[in-house]
């Protein structure tokens, strides 16, 4: 299958939250945001705050990332949403959506990167995923989102940002 990153087209939105659906890690709430998140990216494009990459085979969307800068900070960015479809998980698409944002971010003079997930067993993965990328668990919330439900910060420092070197 030949891949192709490339900024989401209005076109894509449903398409997107389907997969966001499908993956079986959002609940129908999440879902629902994630399709104001979309819409209002195919609507404004960065100018939402939101910036999307899609990775596809030709026209058909196969998953996404969503991400932004982090309001009120310097160049601390937030990666709000990443979903594949189910159907090619652990193929690369991910890690390459992921490697994508990282890169878009340092050349915007980003140099923290933030990401927020479930304390749920569910997310396991989602956690190994983010620790074998570079990313450090660096808060806990709990309860934040369910009696038992911690909210859960990953971060990764990226150099190329400000000169001198990355935070720790």
């Amino acid at each position: 299958m030949a891949t192709n990153l490339r900024p989401m087209q209005p076109s894509d939105r449903d398409c997107l939250v389907t997969i966001t659906n499908a993956t079986g890690f959002f609940r129908q709430e999440e879902v629902e945001v994630a399709r104001e998140v979309l819409t209002e990216a195919a609507r404004k494009g960065e100018a939402s705050g939101y910036r999307v990459r899609v990775a596809a085979d030709g026209d058909r969307p196969l998953g996404y990332v969503c991400f932004g800068p982090t309001p009120l900070t310097r160049s601390t960015w937030d990666i709000y949403w990443l979903a594949v479809d189910p159907l090619l998980q652990h193929q690369g698409l991910g890690s390459k959506l992921m490697r994508q944002a990282e890169s878009e971010i340092c050349q915007s003079s980003g140099t923290l990167v933030l990401v927020e997930t479930s304390s749920q067993d569910l997310y396991q993965p989602t956690h190994r995923f983010y620790l074998s990328r570079g990313y450090r668990e660096v808060s806990r919330i709990p309860d934040f989102y369910d009696d038992g439900d911690d909210k859960v910060t990953f971060a990764k420092a990226l150099t190329g940002g400000r000169s001198g070197p990355a935070p720790p």
